[in-house]
C-alpha cells in the first residue's frame, strides 16, 4: 500500500532538437520594475505557483513575490527582449554597448536565456517556426510513433 510508485511512462519519442539560438526572438512575460536612477531591472515573480501552496504559505509571509535584481548587462538584455529583436541582434547591440566586458557574448546569452526560459520569465515568439526550419514538424507527432 505504501510501496514505491512507478512513474507513468509517456508514449513520447525523445529526440534531440536543435534550434539555432541566434534566430529565436525572446519576449518578456514576467512583471518587472526599472530603477529610475540606476536603470537596473528587478524581475518580480510569485514565490508559489501551486494553489494549495499559496493558500498554506502566503498568509505567513511578508510578501508573496520574489524580487530578482539584474546587473547592468542583465538589465540591458531584459530591456531588449521586446518580441521583435532576435538574439543575434541583441548580441550585436550588447557588443556595441559593452565591448569586451560582454565577451564571450553568445555563450553568456545562451546561458542567460536558458535560465530565463526555464523559469518562464521569457518566451520565444518564433520557436515553432524555428523548430519547423530545423526539420521538427510538430511537437505532438512523436507521441503517435
Amino acid at each position: 500500500m505504501f510501496g514505491k510508485r512507478e512513474k507513468k511512462k509517456k508514449n513520447e519519442v525523445k529526440r534531440a532538437i536543435e534550434v539555432n539560438l541566434l534566430d529565436l526572438v525572446p519576449r518578456r512575460i514576467a512583471r518587472f520594475e526599472v530603477d529610475e536612477e540606476t536603470h537596473l531591472v528587478t524581475i518580480i515573480a510569485p514565490k508559489f505557483k501551486n494553489k494549495w501552496m499559496k493558500k498554506i504559505f502566503e498568509p505567513r509571509l511578508k510578501t508573496s513575490f520574489l524580487k530578482i535584481k539584474l546587473d547592468e548587462i542583465g538589465s540591458s538584455v531584459w530591456m531588449l527582449c521586446d518580441g521583435e529583436k532576435n538574439i543575434k541582434e541583441i548580441g550585436e547591440i550588447l557588443r556595441e554597448r559593452f565591448h569586451e566586458k560582454i565577451e564571450p557574448c553568445y555563450e553568456r546569452l545562451n546561458l542567460f536565456f536558458k535560465q530565463l526560459e526555464e523559469v518562464k520569465f521569457v518566451q520565444f515568439t518564433n520557436l515553432d517556426e524555428c523548430l519547423k526550419e530545423s526539420g521538427f514538424e510538430d511537437l505532438n507527432q512523436g507521441a503517435s510513433t
